[in-house]
């Protein structure tokens, strides 16, 4: 707002939010993204995902990622179309309308149009919904699940570059007015996720966005090489909080996998001489479908009431580890079936990311 005179600084103008101390536009649409986090509902269990989507609707376009998404959404609706008995033309003229998942696609387009009235100069087709960041924490995605669910071996560079902003523009970009305790963990998330695939895009924007002198900068850069893919020197379990969001996601994958019924899936996750083998996943789901008709995977189902982390006691000789226990939220409500895991800390540092074996699906 403009001040009735000058304060004591000298200045004019003064802000009426409080914004990040780092705080950025640094997406050309940027302006945009801070406008639209008005319309969402702080109040819904999906708001802290809703930011995310309105960053990633900013931030340009990964074109590797968004075909393969493309490509497995049409592949999914072939299938369905297939069993629904739908001819073969007709199912090629309603793929024209399968493409990459777009959250607020529409609330977000709506609050465009309006906003181009006051700024008419900005491309009608500027915005650009889509869900990179979003699937990841919804179906409990690492770096490495991503890229070998969209075969993108090819295109990690694309991959991380695009996490990397979205980190970026989530943190200097989302005034404090608008972050809540979901939203911080995502963001925690993201970034953790980023410097344990490769630390230099992140130490090299820290260094910039520090006192450093611009020759340490260099050197930092010169000595990680972006994109090499060089082991951060941090790890993975010394950001806790980033890293049980990882255990969270982790873990929560199986529930997804288990709600599909998708033993492959279950098998491929798990190391070849785990205790949780096709077999073993085949006759627990089976024990659990002969008591309850489906696994509950919503937002409550994710919600910290079903799952304990306890750290396991400190045995000489064995690896630090983690006891996690993920209640199945069951239609009845019953809350008498757990997936139960182990995670290896030492493991996970080297890593990078959680190294987690399930031991059980069973029935309390």
């Amino acid at each position: 707002m403009r001040l009735p005179e000058p304060d004591d600084t000298g200045r004019a103008v003064a802000l009426t939010v409080d914004l990040p101390p780092d705080f950025a536009l640094n997406q050309p649409l940027a302006h945009f993204a801070l406008a639209a986090l008005d319309v969402l509902d702080r109040e819904a269990p999906a708001y802290p995902l809703d930011v995310v989507s309105v960053v990633e609707a900013v931030l340009d376009d990964p074109r590797p990622v968004l075909m393969a998404q493309q490509y497995a959404a049409r592949g999914a609706a072939v299938a369905e179309m297939k069993a629904d008995g739908v001819e073969y033309e007709e199912r090629m003229a309603l793929l024209e309308d399968v493409t990459w998942p777009k959250p607020l696609e529409e609330l977000l387009e709506a609050a465009y149009a309006i906003y181009r009235r006051t700024h008419p100069w900005l491309h009608e087709d500027a915005l650009s919904p889509k869900a990179i960041v979003r699937e990841m924490w919804e179906t409990g995605m690492s770096f490495g699940d991503l890229v070998g669910r969209y075969q993108l071996g090819r295109s990690e560079g694309v991959v991380l570059r695009y996490l990397s902003d979205a980190y970026r523009t989530l943190r200097q970009t989302v005034p404090d007015a608008y972050r809540t305790e979901g939203l911080e963990e995502i963001v925690e998330w993201l970034g953790e996720t980023v410097r344990q695939t490769d630390s230099s895009l992140l130490d090299e924007w820290e260094a910039l966005t520090s006192a450093e002198p611009v020759g340490e900068v260099a050197a930092e850069v010169s000595h990680h090489g972006a994109g090499d893919g060089a082991r951060p020197q941090r790890p993975v379990t010394a950001n806790e909080r980033a890293f049980r969001a990882m255990v969270r996601g982790a873990v929560f994958r199986r529930v997804l996998l288990a709600a599909r019924d998708d033993l492959d899936a279950l098998a491929a996750i798990e190391p070849p001489d785990g205790p949780m083998s096709r077999t073993a996943w085949d006759e627990a789901l089976g024990a659990y479908w002969e008591e309850h008709d489906e696994i509950g995977t919503d937002a409550d189902a994710r919600g910290p009431q079903y799952l304990r982390i306890e750290a396991a006691a400190a045995t000489p000789g064995l690896p630090r580890r983690w006891l996690v226990t993920q209640t199945i939220a069951d239609p009845a409500g019953d809350h008498d079936w757990v997936i139960e895991a182990t995670v290896d800390l030492d493991a996970s540092d080297e890593a990078g990311e959680p190294a987690l074996v399930t031991t059980a699906l069973r029935r309390l």
